[in-house]
């Protein structure tokens, strides 16, 4: 059975970037957040992702909102934009400048290609170059492009944030500071080595823009997040989020990642393959939709109202997943 549910402390969020509609997905993710957030007596806050600003499309974040309140989803805070949030960003940016753990880097892609190459080590991780680390001790007279976080040695010389949330074990465990083992409350035990199995990631592109990985570990500590329930897409970017956290000395959430909604072609469900909004455009419509989506994450059909349905995927989401 789950934990006596404490709704002073359990603070969760769906976070959708607004470069298209909700697709099956999304409500998907959209309604397990929901769900966690409900069953544990929480508050369930929605932020716009949107700080990735030329794949935006302008208007769709209130779109979006629409549609997760044409389904019943409705956040308990006003919603936030990562657009109107640079200065927190650049603030944790110039923390970790100060303290050696992020430094300029003049590479291109071509530059990583090309080392790579030159050490044998070409073959892309997940469509991901694992950066090899040209940039550490200078820019070789090149020009600055991008700055990224240092998850070799420095990081080993910071105190460990406080970790009032997430099952993550680090003693007797971990071989290296880089390595983060965690605890996902769908997955089970999760471990990756940042430094060899990614590298030095970005936190601020060459374009100017801030990296995902910075903007989501700023603000879900900003917000007072708890809880991070997100698609199993994500879930490859946990360790290098813990890594920031203790980096930052912020609080690591609990992690549960969902099932992904897969295509045709068995590939995920995305905008970026052409996936078809979800229809909320009248209250069955909508509701169908929000059915989909529980059978998605194989809870039991409900009939009765939307809020007959939510309350009783509520009450077996509670049973499901454990805090």
């Amino acid at each position: 059975m789950h934990s006596t549910r404490n709704s002073s402390t359990y603070r969760g969020r769906f976070a959708p970037s607004p470069t298209g509609l909700l697709h099956a997905g999304s409500l998907v993710a959209a309604l397990a957040s929901w769900l966690d957030a409900r069953a544990y007596g929480g508050k369930w806050l929605v932020r716009i992702e949107d700080v990735d600003t030329p794949r935006c499309v302008p208007g769709t974040d209130q779109l979006i909102l629409q549609q997760l309140a044409a389904c019943g989803l409705q956040p308990d805070e006003p919603p936030v934009w990562q657009s109107q949030r640079t200065a927190l960003y650049q603030r944790a940016l110039d923390q970790l400048v100060a303290r050696g753990m992020a430094y300029a880097c003049a590479c291109s892609r071509k530059d990583i290609e090309a080392a790579l190459a030159q050490s044998g080590h070409s073959k892309p991780r997940n469509g991901e170059l694992v950066y090899p680390g040209t940039c550490r001790e200078g820019l070789h007279g090149k020009p600055a492009r991008a700055w990224r976080f240092r998850t070799s040695n420095l990081v080993s010389n910071q105190a460990p944030a406080p970790v009032e949330y997430a099952q993550v074990a680090t003693e007797n465990i971990a071989s290296s500071k880089s390595e983060v083992w965690w605890t996902d409350r769908r997955l089970g035990l999760q471990q990756q080595d940042v430094e060899r199995d990614v590298g030095d990631f970005v936190l601020l592109r060459a374009d100017g823009l801030f990296a995902y990985q910075l903007a989501v570990v700023v603000d879900d500590a900003q917000q007072g997040i708890t809880h991070v329930v997100r698609g199993e897409d994500l879930a490859d970017n946990t360790a290098r989020q813990i890594l920031l956290q203790r980096a930052l000395h912020l609080p690591t959430p609990q992690y549960l990642h969902t099932p992904l909604v897969l295509g045709p072609n068995g590939e995920k469900l995305s905008k970026q393959n052409g996936a078809s909004p979800v229809d909320t455009s009248t209250p069955d419509a909508a509701f169908a939709a929000l059915c989909q989506a529980a059978a998605a994450l194989d809870l039991l059909p409900a009939a009765g109202t939307p809020a007959d349905a939510l309350a009783l995927w509520t009450r077996q989401w509670g049973d499901r997943y454990s805090l």
